[in-house]
């Protein structure tokens, strides 16, 4: 399905960061302007970057994430790979695939949301590698991203298309149901949900299998949370700010650095 945008040149932003080979910004702007063309609506904005480790010891130094403006909803892809080009031919068969589950599923996007079959969401995409973490000394490592918004409101399954749609691996919102703040996350080739206050008898359900975490998110401060994050290694930890009585989440950053994520008063 061809977009309803004439060209791309003035819609596609390519930065470069440090690291990244000579001519990848050409070969970008090549490739995911074709990508485009395969969007089921109007492309408003579109933008890449490419940055890159200097660490010798990455497996995968080079990171391409594009973020498309896909007629007011957004849509997010991240890869990581070898080498520049290696990125992008990744990240233009990601952003196809993406743009392809869109379109089969737009008629019930205008409306509320999805509701395919288990698993369906996935089938076929490209292979997805996790992001490697640079390996920052721990005592050089700092919250630099701290971002705050205002929590959707939603079920389970209009959280995990949202974060299927911005590739994301954990999704903060609050539970329609519950009416508890919770987060969605990749758990054994499936999703699972954690609440503020557990209440699985309130959560909807959805054609989406999740399992419910029972215990409740932890109450500590962002250095507590720093400190268990540190301690069990996961990607991210979801916990109570004794203040605000709100969740929040703190997770690793590809940088190594921390980041952030907070609820709106």
């Amino acid at each position: 399905m061809r977009s309803r945008t004439n060209g791309t040149e003035s819609i596609l932003q390519i930065s470069v960061g440090h690291h990244v080979s000579a001519g990848g910004a050409d070969y970008a702007r090549e490739k995911i302007g074709h990508a485009l063309i395969f969007a089921p609506e109007p492309v408003l904005t579109a933008r890449v970057r490419l940055t890159g480790h200097r660490d010798p010891a990455a497996v995968n130094p080079i990171i391409a994430q594009a973020n498309v403006n896909l007629n007011g909803r957004g849509v997010r892809v991240q890869v990581t790979a070898a080498t520049t080009r290696e990125a992008i031919d990744l990240l233009e068969a990601r952003l196809k695939e993406r743009f392809e589950r869109i379109a089969r599923h737009w008629e019930d996007i205008r409306g509320q949301r999805p509701a395919p079959g288990p698993h369906e969401w996935r089938h076929d995409a490209p292979p997805r590698s996790p992001l490697p973490y640079f390996p920052r000394p721990v005592e050089q490592r700092e919250v630099v991203r701290h971002k705050s918004f205002a929590l959707a409101d939603e079920t389970c399954e209009e959280a995990a298309f949202d974060m299927e749609m911005m590739d994301y691996d954990f999704h903060l919102f609050v539970e329609s149901g519950s009416g508890v703040d919770s987060v969605l996350y990749h758990s054994d080739g499936g999703y699972r949900l954690a609440q503020l206050d557990p209440r699985p008898e309130a959560v909807t359900r959805g054609s989406v299998p999740v399992t419910i975490s029972p215990a409740p998110a932890p109450a500590t401060t962002v250095e507590e949370a720093i400190e268990r994050l540190e301690l069990t290694g996961w990607p991210f930890v979801f916990f109570r700010d004794p203040d605000r009585n709100r969740g929040h989440v703190l997770y690793h950053r590809y940088d190594g650095h921390y980041g952030l994520l907070t609820p709106t008063t």
